[in-house]
């Protein structure tokens, strides 16, 4: 599996010394990393992504909110960032199907401007995207049936999780749609401070990493908040993966 880390997870770290702390993330044996706040950082990882062997595949912005898109998108593609992913709507949003088909058409437009830069567009979503209260389907299905065709999505698979879905069963419903997924594991009560390394909480990560190895999904790691040292999540989140991919290449005849 292709492994990236959102940098919201080590966003304290980052303030203080951001060469710093993608220094360490680097050192951790990470090679790919997901910013957040792009225009704010921009400057700093202009420089610091080559000078440390780093890539930011996936980007998180508020491009919805965006007062120039077209600048948003350029600045993406300039620091090589192919996919520019909506980290967030108002839940209220997600409580109507016709506001939901809104975003769909507000995400298609954003597209088309994308693609005059090189760059896609992505939705990522927390718990209420994720609720069946749709005779059975979740926001997340309402949005996929009327979305275009250059649209992606980015799978929070805790969240899924928490608002009431069977993440393995989501990701094969949204198919190819998906193309990059939020790994994190911690209680399904949502509790954000008791987030855990990946394969010490609640979560079936073991059925969602194996679902997303096979599907080829970029497996972003992410904290939204960890009572313990975060490199030392981080660390041992990779290193779960990287088990997992080990084991899994074992059993693979053809490896």
């Amino acid at each position: 599996m292709q492994i990236s880390v959102q940098l919201y997870s080590v966003r304290e770290a980052l303030g203080t010394d951001p060469v710093g702390t993608l220094t360490r993330l680097r050192d951790l044996g990470l090679r790919e990393v997901e910013p957040f706040g792009l225009v704010e950082h921009a400057a700093m990882l202009r420089s610091a992504l080559p000078d440390l062997g780093l890539r930011a595949p996936t980007t998180h912005a508020d491009l919805l909110g965006a007062e120039d898109q077209r600048a948003l998108f350029a600045t993406a593609a300039e620091l090589g960032i192919g996919t520019v992913i909506q980290p967030h709507r108002d839940p209220d949003l997600w409580k109507d199907e016709a506001e939901i088909r809104h975003t769909a058409e507000l995400l298609d437009a954003a597209a088309e401007t994308a693609r005059g830069e090189g760059v896609r567009v992505g939705y990522h979503n927390h718990g209420f995207e994720a609720d069946p209260r749709f005779e059975g389907r979740t926001g997340l299905e309402v949005l996929d049936g009327a979305l275009g065709p250059d649209v992606v999505l980015e799978v929070d698979t805790y969240w899924a999780a928490v608002g009431g879905s069977d993440p393995v069963t989501l990701l094969g419903t949204l198919g190819d749609r998906v193309r990059a997924v939020h790994l994190k594991d911690g209680p399904r009560s949502g509790s954000k401070a008791e987030q855990q390394p990946l394969g010490r909480g609640e979560i079936d990560v073991d059925a969602i990493v194996a679902a997303s190895r096979s599907a080829g999904h970029l497996g972003v790691i992410e904290f939204d908040d960890y009572a313990g040292d975060i490199f030392e999540g981080v660390a041992a989140s990779l290193a779960y993966l990287q088990d997992h991919d080990d084991n899994d290449d074992e059993k693979d005849p053809r490896a």
